[in-house]
C-alpha cells in the first residue's frame, strides 16, 4: 500500500468526479505496462480498520433511517382523522362497546406506549391484526411480499443486466445508429406510463396473440405454481419502466469516462478496444450508476401498485391499495415499514459495492485525518 501523501488528504475523495476516478485507471492502466518492481510490503491493519469503521457508520446510518421511517409511519397513521373503533362497530354502536373496543385495540394507551410496543412488536415480525379479517397482518403481509419478488427479481436480474449492457454500448459508441436507436427507445418507454405499457401488452400478447393470461383470476388464494404462468407480462412492464432509467444514467456515465485522458493512455499503450472499455472503463463508469440501479431495484421489491393492480396480481402494491381502501390500519402500517426497509437495505448495498470497488471511498476517514 502506497503511504497517503499530502494530496489524498486534502482531496475529498467523495463525490468522485470522473477526472479523478480517469486518474485511478490512468495509474492502473500504466501498472499494467510497467517494468516490475521491487515489491513494497506495508501493513494492512489501518486499512481494514478503516474500513470496518466505514461500513459500521453505513449500516448504523442504516438502522437509524429504518427506526427514524417507522417513527413517521406510526404516527402519520394514527394522525388520520376518524375513529377506528367507531368505523369497525358502525353509528349505531354503544359507548360501552367502543370503549371495550378500544381497550382490545390498545387506543386507550398512551400513544408512545403504543408505539414502543409497535415498533418491539415489528421486529419480532408481529405487526398487529388486521382490522378488516382480524387475522395476523405478518403472514398476509409475508405472502404478498414473495408474489412482488416472484416478479421484482426476473426484472430485477433482467433488466439491470440489459440496461447496463446497452448503456456502456450506447455510450461507447456515441453518435453512430446503434447509440441512436438505443436512446430513442429509451426516451420512449420513460415517456409511457407503465399501466399504458401494461395495457398495451395485455391487448397484444393476452387478447390478439393468447400466449399470455390478462389477469390473476385466483387473486389473493393463488399458489406459486398458479401465478408463474401470470408473471411474465409483469415482469416484463416492470423490466422496461426499470432499464430505461438506467440506461440513460450509464450512457451519461459511460461518455464522461471514455472522454478521460487514462482511457486515450490505455489506447496509446496497444491495449486492446475490448480490454480498454470493459477492463478500465465499465468499472469506473458503473460507480455513479449504483445509486441510480439501488433506487430502481428498491422501487421494484417494495411492490408497484399500477402494475399489480392492471393486471390483479396479488402483491404488496395491490395489498396496499386494498388497505387504504378498507382503513386497515396496521396493514398500512406493516407495508410502509418494509418498503421504507427494503428501499434502506438496497441503498446499503449499493454503498457496500462502491465501498469493494473503490479504494478511496474505504480510505475516506483516515484521508481526512
Amino acid at each position: 500500500m502506497s503511504p497517503t501523501t499530502d494530496a489524498d488528504r486534502t482531496t475529498p475523495p467523495t463525490p468522485r468526479s470522473a477526472a479523478t476516478r480517469g486518474r485511478d485507471a490512468m495509474r492502473a492502466v500504466e501498472s499494467e505496462t510497467a517494468e516490475p518492481g521491487p515489491t513494497r510490503t506495508s501493513s494492512t491493519g489501518p486499512a481494514v480498520a478503516a474500513t470496518l469503521i466505514v461500513v459500521a457508520r453505513r449500516v448504523g446510518t442504516a438502522l437509524l433511517t429504518v427506526l427514524l421511517a417507522s417513527f413517521f409511519v406510526f404516527f402519520a397513521v394514527q394522525a388520520l382523522p376518524g375513529d377506528v373503533a367507531q368505523q369497525l362497530l358502525g353509528q349505531d354502536a354503544t359507548p360501552d362497546a367502543l370503549a371495550a373496543l378500544r381497550e382490545t385495540l390498545g387506543l386507550d394507551q398512551n400513544v408512545w406506549a403504543r408505539y414502543g410496543e409497535w415498533l418491539l412488536g415489528a421486529v419480532r415480525g408481529d405487526f398487529g391484526l388486521s382490522l378488516v379479517s382480524g387475522a395476523p397482518v405478518g403472514p398476509d403481509l409475508l405472502i404478498a411480499f414473495r408474489n412482488s419478488m416472484l416478479i421484482a427479481l426476473p426484472a430485477m436480474i433482467v433488466g439491470v443486466t440489459l440496461s447496463l449492457t446497452l448503456g456502456v454500448i450506447a455510450g461507447v459508441r456515441r453518435g453512430r445508429p446503434s447509440d441512436h436507436a438505443i436512446s430513442l427507445i429509451s426516451l420512449v418507454v420513460m415517456s409511457v406510463p407503465e399501466f399504458m405499457v401494461a395495457t398495451i401488452l395485455v391487448l397484444l400478447f393476452a387478447i390478439a396473440i393468447p400466449i399470455f393470461p390478462a389477469v390473476v383470476l385466483r387473486g389473493d388464494s393463488a399458489t406459486v405454481a398458479e401465478l408463474l404462468p401470470s408473471v411474465w407480462l409483469p415482469v416484463i412492464v416492470l423490466t422496461l419502466a426499470m432499464a430505461a432509467y438506467i440506461v440513460r444514467t450509464a450512457r451519461s456515465s459511460t461518455i464522461d469516462v471514455m472522454a478521460s485522458e487514462f482511457v486515450t493512455t490505455a489506447e496509446l499503450k496497444g491495449l486492446s478496444t475490448r480490454q480498454v472499455v470493459w477492463r478500465h472503463a465499465v468499472p469506473s463508469a458503473l460507480l455513479p450508476t449504483l445509486n441510480v440501479v439501488a433506487l430502481n431495484v428498491a422501487w421494484l421489491l417494495g411492490g408497484v401498485v399500477v402494475v399489480e393492480n392492471v393486471f390483479n396480481y396479488p402483491g404488496m402494491g395491490k395489498l396496499m391499495l386494498e388497505s387504504v381502501f378498507n382503513r386497515d390500519l396496521p396493514t398500512i402500517q406493516a407495508i410502509a415499514v418494509v418498503s421504507a426497509l427494503v428501499y434502506v437495505v438496497c441503498n446499503l448495498a449499493a454503498d457496500l459495492i462502491a465501498l469493494a470497488l473503490d479504494p478511496r471511498l474505504r480510505t475516506r476517514r483516515k484521508a481526512r485525518s
